[in-house]
């Protein structure tokens, strides 16, 4: 007999495991299957221990420059392992407490593969090769995905790695090439550039993070090259050939021209691979463009009782994303009328030196969408705090309609905006207008002041500058 539930949760990300949490708080007999780690990609080998490996470095940043700030520091140096062993142990830490979330919430745990077996049913098969039948009216799909490879130079471990290397280098790279200008690549080109390693970023289009804004590029790029790093835009990689010293490359740049350069090592960043595979999803006839499987509002897939969430799904591919996917999805099977998510009210975040958040619409979007805008900037120079912390490099830019005061995006660049962003996110999703924000009190002194004369800017009031 089938172990039956009300719903079961095939995979535990940051996705997963909320929504069998928000589930078990609704009252549904929830289960969870895992094939590796609580937690999974995101907590154990994504965002939070990239985190902790670029506070390692930023701390090493600071403590290079302390004569900056009136301090001496000597014979300063980095020592890999242990920055790594850091933040291994910061994942661990993590990955215990959602364990301990579960048995709070009375989750059943299986752990193993997971394998849609027909409507309603899953099988899980442990390390042993045990099978658990497993039954519940409602499954919600939440496997993730995988860094997307090369298909002409697989990543080795090595010399050629994807994020999962990257996180736990076997060496440090002396001449480092990142493939890829995305968050991802972003962040590991800032992280082993600020740890000493000489760093090329390649990226195909046209600028570095190009999901940004286009002003937020050019001042990331132009940050970037101040730090020693070279930036090669509209270019691409044809070819990858691993040799006893390292990695030898086929760049093809903006012109055509093909040259060759090598490096010991290289990071590919260029995208994501739905774990759509093998699960069972051909059999139950789910719909999916692009491996991706297609859901409504609610997170409904085309088949009855069978539910999807994070980046199995349509983008953006985030972990906040998938978090709130799987409020709305548990809630939507308990029976509640969750609204279904804006895809605009999502921010982004990328950690990189300086640190990059936006929201909404970039301005040339705005454009195009047909909205006639009203734009403000306002730079970190003009900040006070800003300065007494010695990081005046960054700015900060919101787009508003025109006709009706409505904020379209907000985009910013400099010290802690990862931190400031959601200012912005609670006020899109609350639907506030300029007025609202221009009114608002900001606390002195304080970056975040920066977001208030932004928006007073758009509206020729800017105060400081």
């Amino acid at each position: 007999m089938a172990d039956t539930y009300d719903l079961i949760v095939l995979g535990s990300g940051p996705g997963g495991y909320v929504a069998a949490i928000r589930g078990a708080q609704l009252g549904l007999k929830t289960a969870i299957v895992e094939r590796e780690l609580l937690g999974g990609i995101c907590l154990n080998w994504g965002c939070i221990p990239t985190k902790a490996l670029l506070r390692s470095a930023e701390i090493f940043h600071y403590m290079q420059h302390a004569k900056d700030y009136g301090l001496a520091a000597e014979k300063i140096s980095a020592d890999l392992e242990a920055v790594v062993k850091r933040s291994r142990g910061v994942a661990s830490q993590l990955n215990k407490g959602v364990t301990g979330l579960m048995k709070k919430n009375k989750i059943a745990v299986h752990m193993g593969t997971g394998v849609l077996t027909g409507k309603g049913k899953l099988t899980v098969t442990d390390a042993e090769g045990k099978k658990t039948e497993l039954a519940a009216k409602n499954i919600i799909v939440a496997t993730g995905a995988r860094a997307r490879e090369l298909p002409f130079a697989k990543a080795d471990g090595k010399r050629i790695w994807t994020y999962r290397t990257a996180m736990t280098p076997p060496e440090m790279p002396t001449k480092l090439l990142v493939i890829g200008s995305g968050a991802i690549g972003i962040e590991f080109a800032s992280f082993y550039n600020d740890m000493g390693a000489d760093v090329t970023v390649v990226e195909m289009l046209d600028r570095v993070v190009p999901v940004e804004d286009k002003d937020i590029s050019a001042h990331l790029e132009k940050a970037l090259k101040k730090q020693g790093m070279t930036i090669l835009t509209s270019t691409g990689v044809d070819k990858l050939e691993v040799t006893p010293a390292g990695v030898k490359a086929a760049i093809k740049g903006k012109d055509g021209k093909v040259s060759e350069a090598e490096f010991s090592h290289v990071i590919v960043a260029i995208g994501i691979v739905p774990n759509t595979e093998n699960i069972g999803l051909e059999a139950l006839g789910v719909k999916t463009e692009r491996g991706h499987i297609v859901t409504d509002g609610a997170c409904r897939t085309n088949v009855d009782g069978l539910y999807a969430i994070g980046d199995v799904t349509q983008p953006p591919w985030l972990a906040h994303k998938a978090s709130h996917e799987g409020v709305i999805a548990a809630e939507a099977i308990a029976g509640k009328h969750p609204h279904a998510m804006d895809p605009r009210n999502i921010p982004g975040c990328t950690y990189c030196r300086p640190q990059i958040a936006s929201v909404g619409l970039t301005e040339a979007k705005a454009k195009e969408a047909g909205y006639e805008v009203k734009v403000g900037t306002f730079p970190f120079i003009g900040n006070g705090k800003a300065i007494a912390l010695g990081e005046a490099d960054g700015f900060i830019k919101t787009v508003f309609d025109a006709k009706t005061g409505e904020l379209l995006g907000a985009h910013m660049i400099g010290a802690e905006v990862t931190e400031m962003i959601q200012g912005y996110t609670i006020g899109k999703t609350g639907e506030l207008t300029e007025a609202e924000l221009m009114e608002t009190v900001f606390p002195h002194p304080t970056i975040s002041e920066a977001m208030h004369e932004s928006v007073l800017a758009a509206y020729g009031r800017v105060l400081h500058i």
